[in-house]
């Protein structure tokens, strides 16, 4: 017989999942400004902490990774997923961190235009106005009379931004394996993210100045800290997977925004950075349409969670590329 607390539990662990996910995500950039202390560069720490998930996925899940037939959309994934995590972790190190990450939620904007030439899907008027609302949230926070045009002020803005329309392409590649692929299982899917965001961030290194590297004490600081990091980010996309295969789409992407939430109090705690007024405008328009967007593309009655308006596999985009990070 089944109980009712019992059931209230069941169905409050794949929430508490997600959040921990977001709360994972939003804390990650400290971590990576340590190993930047250390001497170890973004491009690198974006190799080195992706390499270890990717390991810690191939050996605690290889009974799980079924071989699967060539694909162009595997590379393709690969390769999105490496943009999207050295632009994030690159962008966190050197810029501040709140500006970077709304930047790169600008998700709604770019997945509308992507879907509608790589899925084929219809862009709608909701769609496209909650694009225009992503974009003029991203304006609003940019914009300054000493800057003129409102882009990216810096170079780390630039790397949130591209990150952002990467991760955007990752999730729609993610929808469109899961139709032309639909045997690839989810731990084939993270480990593809995590090789291809190593050997990208592996081919970055070639273009960055490393400084003094480091050594003795420090050196072995730094490589209990790459480790730490890719178990953790490998464990913990497995664990939102599991919330994510349990809860719907639509409520998968509104409860990923407690990101933003932890992001902003980790900023401040660690780092003394306090957005200002145009940050708070700008990053509530920002949120607002991630929030409609995941009500616009809600799951039908009857669908199953995780799947998508269609009924198939949810590649709303919290399969998280970053690697994540």
């Amino acid at each position: 017989m089944n109980h009712p607390l019992r059931n209230t539990f069941g169905h409050a662990w794949p929430t508490l999942a997600i959040m921990m996910g977001a709360s994972v995500w939003g804390m990650v950039w400290y971590p990576l400004r340590m190993l930047n202390a250390l001497g170890v560069t973004g491009t690198a720490a974006s190799a080195l902490t992706s390499g270890a998930g990717c390991l810690f996925v191939l050996l605690v899940r290889r009974s799980a990774l079924k071989p699967v037939r060539w694909h162009w959309l595997l590379p393709a994934l690969a390769l999105f997923a490496g943009i999207t995590n050295l632009g994030f972790v690159w962008g966190a190190i050197h810029g501040q961190v709140m500006r970077v990450l709304l930047l790169f939620y600008l998700t709604p904007a770019w997945t509308a235009l992507f879907a509608h030439y790589v899925l084929h899907e219809r862009l709608t008027w909701a769609g496209a106005g909650l694009a225009a609302l992503s974009l003029a949230g991203a304006m609003m926070m940019l914009w300054s009379p000493q800057l003129g045009l409102p882009v990216p002020g810096s170079l780390a803005e630039w790397a949130g931004l591209v990150a952002g329309m990467s991760f955007a392409m990752s999730n729609v590649l993610i929808v469109r394996i899961s139709r032309e692929l639909p045997d690839m299982r989810g731990e084939m899917r993270t480990a593809v993210i995590f090789a291809g965001a190593a050997i990208f961030g592996a081919c970055a290194t070639l273009f960055e100045a490393m400084p003094t590297p480091p050594t003795g004490a420090h050196l072995g600081t730094a490589a209990w800290l790459v480790l730490a990091i890719g178990l953790v980010l490998a464990s913990n996309n497995m664990l939102v997977q599991f919330g994510l295969a349990r809860v719907p789409a639509n409520r998968a992407s509104i409860i990923m925004l407690f990101e933003i939430v932890v992001t902003a109090l980790s900023a401040w705690l660690f780092a003394g950075e306090v957005p200002g007024p145009r940050e708070w405008a700008g990053g509530a328009c920002i949120v607002l349409a991630s929030a409609l967007s995941s009500w616009v593309h809600r799951t039908k009655p009857g669908a199953p969670a995780g799947a998508d308006a269609e009924g198939k596999a949810d590649g709303d985009g919290k399969n998280r590329p970053r690697a994540m990070v």
